[in-house]
Protein backbone atom coordinates (compact mmCIF):
# COMPACT_ATOMS: atom_id res chain seq x y z
CA UNK A 1 0.00 0.00 0.00
CA UNK A 2 1.50 3.45 -0.93
CA UNK A 3 0.46 6.68 -1.68
CA UNK A 4 2.87 7.28 -3.76
CA UNK A 5 2.34 6.31 -7.86
CA UNK A 6 -0.02 2.88 -6.75
CA UNK A 7 -1.44 1.12 -9.70
CA UNK A 8 -4.90 1.28 -7.85
CA UNK A 9 -7.04 2.69 -5.82
CA UNK A 10 -9.40 0.02 -4.44
CA UNK A 11 -12.59 1.14 -2.77
CA UNK A 12 -14.58 -1.05 -0.50
CA UNK A 13 -17.06 -1.07 2.24
CA UNK A 14 -16.53 1.09 5.09
CA UNK A 15 -18.73 2.97 7.51
CA UNK A 16 -15.64 5.87 7.92
CA UNK A 17 -15.01 7.37 4.08
CA UNK A 18 -14.03 11.10 4.69
CA UNK A 19 -13.48 14.06 2.54
CA UNK A 20 -9.48 13.50 2.13
CA UNK A 21 -9.09 9.71 1.42
CA UNK A 22 -12.10 10.49 -1.35
CA UNK A 23 -9.96 13.61 -2.58
CA UNK A 24 -6.57 11.11 -2.55
CA UNK A 25 -8.39 8.40 -4.80
CA UNK A 26 -9.65 11.07 -6.90
CA UNK A 27 -6.00 12.57 -7.70
CA UNK A 28 -4.66 8.99 -7.65
CA UNK A 29 -6.85 8.07 -10.24
CA UNK A 30 -6.63 11.28 -12.17
CA UNK A 31 -2.39 10.66 -12.25
CA UNK A 32 -2.61 7.35 -13.75
CA UNK A 33 -4.18 4.51 -10.77
CA UNK A 34 -6.23 1.46 -11.80
CA UNK A 35 -10.08 2.04 -10.23
CA UNK A 36 -11.32 -1.09 -8.86
CA UNK A 37 -14.38 -1.11 -6.23
CA UNK A 38 -15.50 -4.78 -4.38
CA UNK A 39 -19.13 -4.16 -5.17
CA UNK A 40 -21.61 -1.48 -6.65
CA UNK A 41 -23.66 -1.51 -4.19
CA UNK A 42 -24.96 2.42 -3.51
CA UNK A 43 -26.88 1.71 -0.23
CA UNK A 44 -26.85 -0.78 2.24
CA UNK A 45 -28.58 -1.67 5.53
CA UNK A 46 -28.42 -0.48 9.14
CA UNK A 47 -30.65 -0.08 11.98
CA UNK A 48 -31.62 3.41 11.43
CA UNK A 49 -32.46 2.76 7.35
CA UNK A 50 -30.11 2.66 4.58
CA UNK A 51 -26.79 4.30 4.20
CA UNK A 52 -24.32 5.02 1.31
CA UNK A 53 -22.12 2.40 0.54
CA UNK A 54 -19.48 1.74 -2.16
CA UNK A 55 -21.78 2.16 -5.34
CA UNK A 56 -22.10 5.45 -3.89
CA UNK A 57 -18.75 6.60 -3.02
CA UNK A 58 -17.70 4.83 -6.78
CA UNK A 59 -20.16 6.98 -8.11
CA UNK A 60 -19.15 10.68 -6.48
CA UNK A 61 -15.49 9.29 -7.59
CA UNK A 62 -16.61 8.50 -11.01
CA UNK A 63 -17.62 11.71 -11.32
CA UNK A 64 -15.02 13.95 -10.64
CA UNK A 65 -12.31 11.40 -12.51
CA UNK A 66 -14.56 10.63 -15.52
CA UNK A 67 -13.36 6.67 -15.27
CA UNK A 68 -15.85 3.97 -13.80
CA UNK A 69 -14.56 0.91 -11.74
CA UNK A 70 -14.14 -2.31 -12.49
CA UNK A 71 -16.14 -4.28 -9.82
CA UNK A 72 -14.04 -7.43 -8.68
CA UNK A 73 -16.73 -8.48 -6.78
CA UNK A 74 -20.60 -9.35 -7.30
CA UNK A 75 -22.33 -9.15 -9.62
CA UNK A 76 -18.96 -9.71 -11.96
CA UNK A 77 -19.28 -13.54 -13.17
CA UNK A 78 -15.54 -13.91 -12.62
CA UNK A 79 -15.72 -14.04 -9.09
CA UNK A 80 -18.44 -16.63 -8.79
CA UNK A 81 -16.05 -18.93 -11.10
CA UNK A 82 -13.12 -18.21 -9.01
CA UNK A 83 -15.04 -19.32 -5.68
CA UNK A 84 -16.98 -22.12 -7.50
CA UNK A 85 -13.22 -23.71 -8.79
CA UNK A 86 -11.41 -23.07 -5.42
CA UNK A 87 -13.85 -25.45 -4.07
CA UNK A 88 -14.34 -27.78 -6.85
CA UNK A 89 -18.10 -27.50 -7.02
CA UNK A 90 -20.38 -26.70 -9.46
CA UNK A 91 -23.05 -23.83 -10.18
CA UNK A 92 -26.11 -26.34 -10.13
CA UNK A 93 -25.46 -27.44 -6.72
CA UNK A 94 -24.41 -24.32 -5.15
CA UNK A 95 -26.47 -21.57 -3.61
CA UNK A 96 -26.50 -17.46 -3.79
CA UNK A 97 -28.23 -16.02 -0.72
CA UNK A 98 -28.78 -12.08 -0.91
CA UNK A 99 -30.59 -9.12 0.28
CA UNK A 100 -30.53 -7.40 -3.20
CA UNK A 101 -31.78 -7.98 -6.43
CA UNK A 102 -29.64 -5.69 -8.61
CA UNK A 103 -26.23 -8.00 -7.35
CA UNK A 104 -26.60 -10.74 -5.44
CA UNK A 105 -29.53 -12.38 -7.57
CA UNK A 106 -28.72 -11.48 -10.78
CA UNK A 107 -25.38 -12.60 -10.20
CA UNK A 108 -26.64 -15.83 -9.13
CA UNK A 109 -29.02 -16.54 -11.66
CA UNK A 110 -26.30 -15.25 -14.34
CA UNK A 111 -23.88 -18.07 -12.39
CA UNK A 112 -26.48 -20.67 -12.84
CA UNK A 113 -27.03 -20.70 -8.80
CA UNK A 114 -29.84 -21.27 -6.86
CA UNK A 115 -30.92 -17.82 -5.79
CA UNK A 116 -32.34 -16.75 -2.50
CA UNK A 117 -33.56 -13.26 -1.81
CA UNK A 118 -33.68 -12.72 1.62
CA UNK A 119 -36.05 -9.51 3.40
CA UNK A 120 -33.84 -8.43 5.74
CA UNK A 121 -31.56 -6.53 4.15
CA UNK A 122 -32.03 -3.78 1.40
CA UNK A 123 -34.99 -5.22 -0.71
CA UNK A 124 -38.65 -5.83 0.06
CA UNK A 125 -41.61 -7.53 -2.25
CA UNK A 126 -42.36 -4.55 -4.28
CA UNK A 127 -38.26 -4.08 -5.19
CA UNK A 128 -38.69 -7.40 -6.75
CA UNK A 129 -41.58 -6.68 -9.25
CA UNK A 130 -39.14 -3.56 -10.55
CA UNK A 131 -36.81 -6.57 -11.99
CA UNK A 132 -37.37 -9.48 -15.07
CA UNK A 133 -35.62 -11.86 -13.43
CA UNK A 134 -36.57 -13.64 -9.98
CA UNK A 135 -34.76 -15.33 -7.39
CA UNK A 136 -35.77 -19.01 -7.31
CA UNK A 137 -36.65 -18.39 -3.34
CA UNK A 138 -38.03 -15.68 -1.47
CA UNK A 139 -37.38 -15.45 2.26
CA UNK A 140 -38.04 -13.30 5.20
CA UNK A 141 -34.25 -13.75 6.46
CA UNK A 142 -31.23 -16.04 6.26
CA UNK A 143 -32.76 -17.68 9.82
CA UNK A 144 -35.54 -19.58 7.62
CA UNK A 145 -32.75 -21.44 6.27
CA UNK A 146 -32.00 -23.52 9.54
CA UNK A 147 -35.53 -25.25 9.07
CA UNK A 148 -34.62 -26.34 5.57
Amino acid sequence: MTDAKPDYVVIGETRSYSFEAITKAIRLINQGARFICTNPDATGPSQEGVLPATGAVAALITEATGRKPYIVGKPNPMMFRSALNKLGVHSDGTGMIGDRMDTDIVAGIEAGMHTVLVLSGIADKAEIERYPFRPKEIMSSVAELVDK
